[in-house]
This record gives structure tokens, C-alpha cells and sequence, in this order.
């Protein structure tokens, strides 16, 4: 345990969201390099080392405009792969780094003016090549191709006919496609690409998998599929889905936890599968409940993952190895020591700390996280966390309800930079996995049907009962704050709720279900049948549609009477700047104030240091002004 100190330094804004000195590091498949992200120009780019020797890092990209997130090593050790949108557009394409040749730029691999790639894979099985679906014959339809990546031609493997919501490419080029039944089902097919003809192997219960079926990968052998189950079950765990009879069979599973399948959301984080770097076969399972756990199914993993845990009492997150699989680097995720990252060499048994992303942050000056559960009005446990502001007597704290997106998401242990800002300040946090989150089974998902502004809302009001039940919180200093969904949930409390609480912060959040649902990029329109429409409602029925407006704050927007903060990136594809802006305007209008930021090089969640260090200044100021909470002055 990390000892408490008596004084907590008052924490900078900058080192909580400016770049980390080094973070997302990996080895290079024969063992010798190690990349990283660091910033060049104070933008994260990708940097790679010498594993062995005191070479000085070299920078291999060049993006001075916005950080580089997602890179991707190749099995040919020329190459080095990175993702990038613009500003914010989530348009991702794959750009090709030289290694060999420093001078070199970038070369954008699918230069297609507002066309994306979803679903990129580097292929263990077919050395030098890569699958992809790509939007560039038509945007709203995703076609599949494979990738030579030394030369950059791009391959056609499957045009999408309007009605592939997914692709499946086994290693001897069978291809398999999902589409979705009328009833909203998902049906996996294979597919004859002569003839266009779809040959049924299973259907999966759409309601199941608001997101799509997950995780969902090829086995190595191209006979199967691994996926995330919960055929016959409430908790989700990994099976193996015959291509050939679609017979189902479970690999692994936990008696309590579903599989950690956050990289849905967030591709960032890692998969829940761990696979072989040589073979890709499946070597590891990761669970999520209060906190992760890995099972392995690998002997040799097994011995590695033994010494791997020893090296942190956090949860073991990116990991990565060598093709032998005797190298390797990782990293971890902990509530006060975020991003710690070590190399480990299993042949010989040494390890070595590598850096720690934010070393101006002490873990003794953080706040640590605590799970706690709350019993819901009628009897549902919300698995929760509590945050509370070190060496402050905890009692009658000013409070925020922070509320995660989603809603098909869920809250985590780990470090939260916003947590640890308000924290900081002085203020408690509540992190509530309200009904409809992913994470917690079948039931605690499908428990949210039809309850945006219901009873996903009375979990959070249950979550501030407790809160100020428990003595934890003053009633009358609680402030709700959230993003995308939790930004449409702060709404919602200031609408629906307006007595609650003493502040509101939104980040982009919709105002309007209706128009929401309506401008969503229409590639994505076909697939919301499982999760807004089933959970909200379909716009284009009449019923529906009343439901839906009812649903919405804007709906109610003459409620407010609390102070309101609304963020919103201009570039946002999912979320779009009107929503944000018709809420402010009907505020304005009425002679409210309300404070607005919009920041116009960004999208569905910010990426540049500046526009956040921005942000979580002005929301450090507002909370301060309307919950006292002690703000940065300077």
C-alpha cells in the first residue's frame, strides 16, 4: 500500500492531461526493438529503441498535427504501420512508416477522400499481408480487401452488396460475412464470392450483442471462430464456433466475471483474447469484474504471466512479446501508478522498469479507487467505485457523479486523470455501472431496455442516496458529469431531475434522440437495430418517435435551473455539434447563462493536449464556483 501523506500537493492540470513523457510500448516480432508513443511537437508520434543497445530513440513519424494513437508492428521488420483520422473525423486510414529509411515519409496506404478503414488486421498466417474493410467505393457499404503492405496494392476480396454488416477471411481466403435478419438477428454466412450466395452456418441473438458479436476473430487453422459467448448463460465467455457445422464449443470461463471485452468501445485498450505473436493461437483469457483476471491456457504463458503479475499489484494491460515468445514488454493498469511499463525476458528471468508514463505524478498524492456496490430501488446491485480526496476527512464532501458512455460501456478500475483532477480538488467521485452496462451479464444489460430517462437515470439518483446515506456526500453539493452518453445523462439529470444537483457538466452529449439517430453517419444506421433502437426507439416510427422526444432533455430544456457547462468537438461525426448547440441556444434565449466550449480540430472525444488542458481548466473553475471545491488559480 502506498503511505498517505499528510499535505496533497495541489495537482497541475498540464501534467493530468498534457502527453505522457513515454506510453504504449511494444516489442518488435524478432525481439530487438522496442516502440513507443512520445511526443514530437506536442503530438504523440511513434519512437522506436533498440532493446539491447544505448542507441538513442529515433522518432518514425511525423505528425505535428494530431497524436498518433494506434501503430502496428509487421512481420517484415522494414515496416511499421500507424492509424490516423483527421481532426477528429474518425475517416482512420493506414499509413505506411519506412524503418530502414529515416528520411522517408509517411506513405498513406488508403488515400480515399472520406472513406475509413474498420476491422484492420495484420494477417500471422499470411506473412506481408493485412485484411481490411474499407468504405471506398461507397461509403455506405464496406467492402473487403486484402493489403499487400510492401507494395500498397489493395485487393478486392468481397464488394459488399448493402446488407454486410461484417467480414470474416479464413487464412485459406474463405470468406464468411454477417448480416443482420429482419427480427435484428445476426446470421454468419459463408460466402460464395463468385456467385454473391450466402450459405448459413448460425444465428446469434441480437439483443445479446448491442455492439455485434465480440470479440470475434478467425482461428489459426481457418476452421473456426473464437468469439464471446453467452448462448445458454448470463455471463459472457470465450467459444469456439465450428465454420463448417456451426457447433459451438466453450473454451474457458469464469464463475462470476464475463470476459473484459472494453476494446469494443475503446480500441486501445487490449483484446480479451491473448494470442500467440508466432502462431496466433489462443494462449490467454481475460476477465472483468471489481478487477481483471487472466486465465491461462497455455503452459508456457502460464509460466510467464506468473512472473508478469509479480512485477506490479496492478492489472496487467497491453502486453506484447517476441515471436519466441521469451521477450517481452508490458504494462499495467492501476488506479495511482498508471501506464507503469517493464521489459521481461523469460529465458533468462531478468526484468527491467522501462519508464512510467507521467513521473511528475506521484502515486502517494493520488486517490485511491474503491469498489463499492449499491442496491438500486427495486433491488438490482449497481457494481460501483468510490473515489475519495486523500488525507481529507471523508464526510460531507462536495460530490460528482461521473457517468461513463455508452451506454454499452462500463467503468473500470484504473487511473482516471478527471477522477484524479476533481479528487485533487477535493471533491468525491462516484463511478456507477447503472442497469444496461456491458460487463455484468445478460440480464444486467437487457435490464436497460427501454429505461434512458427511466430506471438507467433512478440508478444514478439511487447511486447520490447512497452516497449522501453513507455520509460521504453534502445533498446540496452534487454535481453530474459525463461524456457521449454520460453527457446526454447530465442532461437528462438537470431536466428530468433538476432539484439533484448543484452543477452540470456535458460532453458531448445528444439533447435530442431524435435528431441524434438521424444524423449518425448513415454506414451505422442499419446496425443501431440492437442497441438505440431496441433500447431508445426508431425514429422512423411515429410511436417511437414520441417516445424518443420524450426521452430527450430538450424536451424539458425549460426545467433548467442548474448551471450548466456544455464541451463539444466541432468535428464530432457521431454526436454533431447541433445537438449541443440547440440546448445552449434554448438556454441563451431564455436569458440562462451557460457556458459553452466548442473546439473545432476535434471529434467525439478530444484528443490534443491544448484543447483538453482547456477544457479541464474551465470545468475545474465551474465545479469550483458552484460546488467549492479549492480550483487551479493561475
Amino acid at each position: 500500500m502506498f503511505a498517505m501523506p499528510r499535505e496533497v500537493p495541489h495537482l497541475a492540470i498540464e501534467d493530468l492531461f498534457g502527453p505522457p513523457v513515454r506510453t504504449r510500448a511494444s516489442i518488435s516480432p524478432d525481439g530487438t526493438r522496442i516502440a513507443y508513443l512520445a511526443p514530437w511537437r506536442d503530438r504523440l508520434n511513434v519512437w522506436v529503441e533498440s532493446v539491447d543497445s544505448e542507441a538513442e530513440a529515433r522518432c518514425v513519424t511525423a505528425d505535428g498535427n494530431r497524436s498518433v494513437l494506434t501503430y502496428h508492428w509487421t512481420d517484415d521488420p522494414r515496416w511499421l504501420l500507424y492509424e490516423q483520422d483527421g481532426d477528429g473525423d474518425e475517416n482512420w486510414h493506414i499509413h505506411r512508416v519506412d524503418l530502414d529509411d529515416p528520411d522517408a515519409e509517411a506513405v498513406d496506404l488508403t488515400p480515399f477522400p472520406g472513406a475509413r478503414v474498420i476491422s484492420f488486421e495484420p494477417l500471422v498466417t499470411r506473412p506481408g499481408k493485412a485484411i481490411l474493410s474499407l468504405n471506398r467505393r461507397k461509403l455506405t457499404e464496406f467492402d473487403l480487401y486484402e493489403l499487400d503492405i510492401a507494395t500498397g496494392d489493395l485487393t478486392m476480396l468481397a464488394e459488399n452488396p448493402g446488407r454486410i454488416t461484417g467480414w470474416l477471411c479464413t487464412p485459406s481466403g474463405d470468406l464468411y460475412a454477417q448480416t443482420l435478419t429482419a427480427d435484428g438477428d445476426i446470421e454468419l454466412s459463408r460466402w460464395d464470392a463468385g456467385t454473391g450466395e450466402t450459405h448459413p452456418v448460425t444465428t446469434f441473438d441480437g439483443a445479446d450483442y448491442p455492439l455485434g458479436v465480440q470479440p470475434y476473430l478467425c482461428t489459426p487453422d481457418g476452421t473456426g471462430v473464437w468469439f464471446g459467448s453467452n448462448r445458454d448463460g448470463d455471463r459472457t465467455r470465450p467459444a469456439r464456433l465450428d465454420l463448417a457445422t456451426g457447433e459451438e464449443t466453450v473454451v474457458d470461463s469464469h464463475p462470476l466475471f464475463d470476459l473484459d471485452t472494453r476494446s469494443t468501445v475503446f480500441p486501445t485498450l487490449p483484446s480479451p483474447l491473448i494470442r500467440d505473436r508466432s502462431t496466433g493461437e489462443l494462449i490467454g483469457v481475460r476477465y472483468l469484474g471489481e478487477r481483471q483476471v487472466i486465465h491461462p491456457l497455455d503452459p508456457h504463458f502460464a509460466a510467464v504471466l506468473e512472473n508478469l503479475e509479480k512485477l506490479s499489484d496492478g492489472d496487467l494491460s497491453a502486453i506484447s512479446s517476441d515471436a519466441s515468445g521469451q521477450r517481452w514488454v508490458v504494462a499495467f493498469t492501476h488506479d495511482r501508478d498508471p501506464g507503469v511499463t517493464y521489459y521481461y525476458d523469460h529465458s533468462t528471468g531478468e526484468s527491467r522498469p522501462l519508464f512510467r508514463p507521467m513521473p511528475s505524478l506521484e502515486p502517494e498524492t493520488l486517490a485511491p479507487m474503491t469498489p463499492v456496490t449499491i442496491t438500486a430501488r427495486d433491488g438490482l446491485a449497481l457494481p460501483s467505485y468510490l473515489t475519495l480526496p486523500v488525507a481529507a476527512e471523508p464526510a460531507g464532501l462536495p460530490l460528482v457523479l461521473l457517468v461513463h458512455g455508452g451506454p454499452w460501456s462500463r467503468d473500470s478500475w484504473g487511473y482516471n486523470p478527471v477522477v484524479q483532477l476533481l479528487a485533487n480538488r477535493g471533491y468525491a467521485l462516484l463511478q456507477v455501472n447503472f442497469r444496461g452496462s456491458t460487463g455484468y451479464g445478460k440480464a444486467f444489460l437487457r435490464a436497460g431496455i427501454g429505461e434512458l430517462a427511466g430506471k438507467m437515470h433512478e440508478d444514478l439518483i439511487d447511486a447520490v442516496e447512497w452516497a449522501v446515506g453513507e455520509g460521504y456526500a453534502d445533498r446540496d453539493r452534487v454535481a453530474i458529469f459525463g461524456g457521449s452518453y454520460g453527457g446526454y445523462a447530465a442532461l437528462v439529470g438537470v431536466t428530468f431531475t433538476p432539484d439533484v444537483f448543484a452543477a452540470a457538466i456535458d460532453f458531448c452529449g445528444p439533447s435530442n434522440l431524435v435528431t441524434f439517430l438521424r444524423t449518425v453517419p448513415e454506414f451505422v444506421k442499419p446496425q443501431l437495430v440492437n442497441n438505440w433502437y431496441l433500447y431508445a426507439g426508431n425514429p422512423d416510427d411515429t410511436e417511437q418517435e414520441r417516445q424518443l422526444r420524450t426521452r430527450s432533455p430538450i424536451s424539458r430544456v425549460d426545467e433548467i435551473r442548474t448551471p450548466l457547462m456544455v464541451v463539444q468537438g466541432g468535428n464530432d461525426v457521431r454526436v454533431v455539434r447541433a445537438e449541443s448547440d440547440q440546448v445552449v441556444e434554448a438556454l441563451r434565449a431564455r436569458g440562462i447563462e451557460v457556458e459553452y466550449l466548442v473546439k473545432d480540430d476535434e471529434g467525439h472525444g478530444f484528443v490534443n493536449p491544448e484543447n483538453n488542458i482547456d477544457v479541464y481548466r474551465a470545468a475545474d473553475r465551474f465545479l469550483a464556483r458552484h460546488l467549492g471545491g479549492r480550483p487551479d488559480t493561475r
